[in-house]
C-alpha cells in the first residue's frame, strides 16, 4: 500500500538530510576571515552614508513593495492555468476566477490608497 510513495519518501528524507548536514557542518569548514568590508553593510554597490546606530538600512517601503511584487507575480502564475484550461472549467472557474480577481484587486485599492506606490 506505501509501495508508491516510497520513492517521494526518500527523496524528503534525502533532502531534509543534506539540509541538516550543511547546517551543522557550515560552521566549522567555513571561512573565519572578517574585516571590515564584509562587516560593512552593502546597498546595491552605493557607498554607505554615516547611519544611525541600529540596523535602520532600508525603508520599509522598499520591503512593501517587494510584496506588492510576490502578490502579483503569484497572481499571473494564478491566472495562466485559468487561461489554458478555461472551456473545461466552464462557468465555475469563471467565477472562482472572478473571485480570485476581484480579492487581488481589493488588496491593489488598498495599497494605492495608503500610499503604498508613491515614490517620494
Amino acid at each position: 500500500m506505501l509501495s508508491p510513495y516510497l520513492p517521494i519518501l526518500l527523496l524528503f528524507a534525502l533532502a531534509l538530510a543534506f539540509a541538516t548536514f550543511s547546517v551543522v557542518i557550515a560552521p566549522f569548514v567555513g571561512p573565519r576571515r572578517y574585516n571590515k568590508a564584509k562587516l560593512d553593510f552593502y546597498e546595491c554597490g552605493i557607498e554607505p552614508t554615516p547611519q544611525p546606530l541600529g540596523p535602520h538600512r532600508f525603508p520599509v517601503k522598499y520591503f512593501l513593495t517587494a510584496m506588492l511584487f510576490i502578490v502579483f507575480d503569484i497572481e499571473i502564475i494564478f491566472l495562466y492555468p485559468y487561461a489554458v484550461a478555461n472551456k473545461a472549467l466552464g462557468l465555475f472557474g469563471l467565477v472562482e476566477i472572478v473571485l480570485f480577481i476581484v480579492t487581488v484587486f481589493v488588496a491593489y485599492a488598498y495599497v494605492w490608497r495608503r500610499g503604498g506606490l508613491d515614490w517620494d
